[in-house]
């Protein structure tokens, strides 16, 4: 399979992934105190949105390569 398909089905599974979840969730942990054997942390969670504009350019790119590559000759 040539290069091109692989990136355009790497971009069509990204922009369905990012149209599906609409960000990336993430936990962070902090020390808080640390006094001999007791330890406090501090767990926040946070999330970073992804625009829908973002994954639709993605599959849009993607289909487009993915077309691209197939009607290249080898």
């Amino acid at each position: 399979m040539k290069p091109i398909l692989w990136i355009g089905i790497l971009l069509i599974s990204l922009g369905v992934l990012s149209l599906a979840y609409q960000g990336i969730n993430y936990t962070s942990h902090e020390n808080v105190m640390d006094v001999g054997p007791m330890h406090v942390t501090k767990e926040t969670r946070e999330r970073i949105p992804l625009p829908p504009i973002l994954g639709g350019l993605a599959l849009i790119g993607g289909i487009a390569l993915v077309i691209k590559g197939t009607r290249q000759k080898s």
